[in-house]
């Protein structure tokens, strides 16, 4: 028979308080570790997917600023690296590669008579070694195996990125690609932008790092506060449950309100910081995003003199304008970022037609009204959140419905593109143009002026006169 101090711990043990927190401990400890699993899962799936997308869009963007029709004078041979075409595209890929952090390679590559088999065009490095110090050549006309590499063949239609890392001989990579086009839009190559598995894998490492962390939290929690808490305890896991589902759902911005001084609200801390370490993470991404796009701005604006630096006004106009209005600070940094971008779609318009100093034909004059719609299509693969496309597509539509691309007009048009619209008119009307000399600012002012109402909102006209310091009335 078991004696009594035997009989005292089967009885504590057997106890409805010991049962109940037993199963909260039990319960506590598999939410967490399934929403770990959650989370991690989310989590990894997610910086993967943004950085296949980050590599398609800097690909599509990179596809861009080269010359298909000089890349197709490149000669297929080896003696073609001394060719000049090579030489001013070779230069390109290297200011690409240099403004991008973590492009291991970067190249061109043209079909051949061969399906599946691509033969490189332009390498800035054409020669480099392998981990076993084998030299790996890659000079115009050499041939490589690209079947097994879908996304590669793909590319020659629209950009696309590597589901998963790929094995070659130059390593472990993550790759993305898009069509470079000539100027009549036929595919004559296509870039490849590779990533190495070490720069994805400390990516991974960062995520693996912090799903281990909040299951340590976890099990602290559940075995510390299982024992001491039980109808409290519920309510607030059932908490920690729905932000579990809010994070999981991409709803990063969700914060757990769990009150106290314990364990538990520690755990919602945790839950918060991870949230706001993932946020971080994204804005990071964005930022990258931006800036990528904003060096595509200054190599546009500095392929033409008379416009250097418009980008930049036009983004200081329309933020004092935007705050002059009275709009939260948030809606005055988006304004702020989006008018630097609002030219990206001249990206694809030739230099000829940008600075043609005669009268443009009509066809010319389509391209020019079509790179609105261009801009918002180049941007749409980022994190850009739709109200910023928006701003993009329509910064030259006009109050009275005679603008483009889209023909809207009055409050269609958002608040946000008509102040874009006015900083953009002013800053064109005061700069030298191939075409026409600057106005003064008073000539400018009078041109807003008399077209308050048709090509301008009035509201902003009169937000942009008490900015530059002038009355509203004539």
């Amino acid at each position: 028979m078991p004696d009594k101090h035997t009989k005292k711990v089967i009885a504590i043990l057997s106890s409805f308080r010991v049962k109940v927190a037993l199963a909260l401990v039990l319960s506590l400890f598999l939410v967490m570790s399934l929403s770990n699993f959650l989370i991690y899962r989310f989590s990894l799936n997610a910086q993967f997917q943004q950085l296949r997308e980050r590599l398609a869009m800097v690909a599509q963007t990179a596809a861009l600023s080269i010359d298909g029709d000089l890349l197709s004078q490149v000669p297929l041979s080896t003696e073609g690296i001394n060719s000049g075409a090579y030489k001013t595209i070779a230069r390109q890929l290297k200011r690409i590669k240099d403004a991008n952090m973590g492009i291991t390679y970067i190249y061109t590559m043209a079909k051949t008579d061969q399906d599946g088999i691509l033969q490189f065009v332009v390498d800035p490095e054409p020669v480099s070694r392998d981990k076993r110090k084998q030299v790996l050549t890659s000079y115009p006309g050499e041939r490589y195996d690209a079947r097994h590499l879908p996304g590669m063949l793909n590319a020659f239609t629209k950009a696309t990125a590597d589901r998963e890392l790929e094995v070659d001989q130059w390593g472990v990579l993550l790759s993305g690609y898009a069509p470079i086009r000539n100027n009549q839009g036929k595919v004559v190559a296509i870039i490849g932008l590779d990533m190495s598995a070490e720069d994805v894998y400390a990516i991974q490492m960062q995520v693996n790092q912090r799903a281990v962390f909040v299951l340590i939290i976890g099990i602290l929690v559940s075995v510390g506060f299982g024992f001491l808490l039980s109808n409290k305890i519920t309510e607030r896991i059932e908490k920690l449950v729905v932000a579990t589902r809010h994070i999981a759902a991409n709803d990063l911005g969700y914060k757990v309100k769990v009150s106290g001084n314990d364990e538990v609200s520690e755990l919602g801390g945790a839950f918060n910081a991870m949230a706001d370490s993932l946020a971080d993470s994204r804005r990071k991404l964005n930022d990258y995003f931006y800036r990528v796009v904003q060096s595509l701005v200054r190599i546009l604006e500095a392929k033409d003199v008379y416009t250097q630096g418009h980008s930049e006004r036009v983004s200081e106009h329309a933020q004092k304008i935007t705050q002059v209005m009275g709009f939260s600070e948030e809606k005055v940094e988006m304004v702020r970022r989006v008018a630097e971008l609002h030219d990206i779609g001249k990206l694809v318009i030739q230099e000829n037609i940008l600075n043609k100093k005669g009268k443009l034909t009509d066809e010319e004059w389509k391209v020019i009204k079509n790179h609105p719609a261009v801009g918002e299509s180049i941007l749409k693969p980022t994190f850009i959140e739709p109200e910023m496309l928006a701003i993009i597509r329509s910064h030259h539509e006009r109050y009275d419905g005679t603008g483009y691309p889209d023909n809207i007009k009055g409050d269609q048009i958002s608040i946000f593109a008509q102040i874009i619209a006015v900083a953009d008119a002013f800053d064109a009307m005061t700069s030298a143009r191939a075409y026409r000399p600057a106005l003064t600012n008073e000539k400018a002012v009078e041109e807003l002026r008399k077209n308050c109402g048709t090509q301008f909102n009035t509201q902003v006209v009169n937000a942009f006169l008490q900015v530059l310091n002038v009355k509203n009335s004539p």
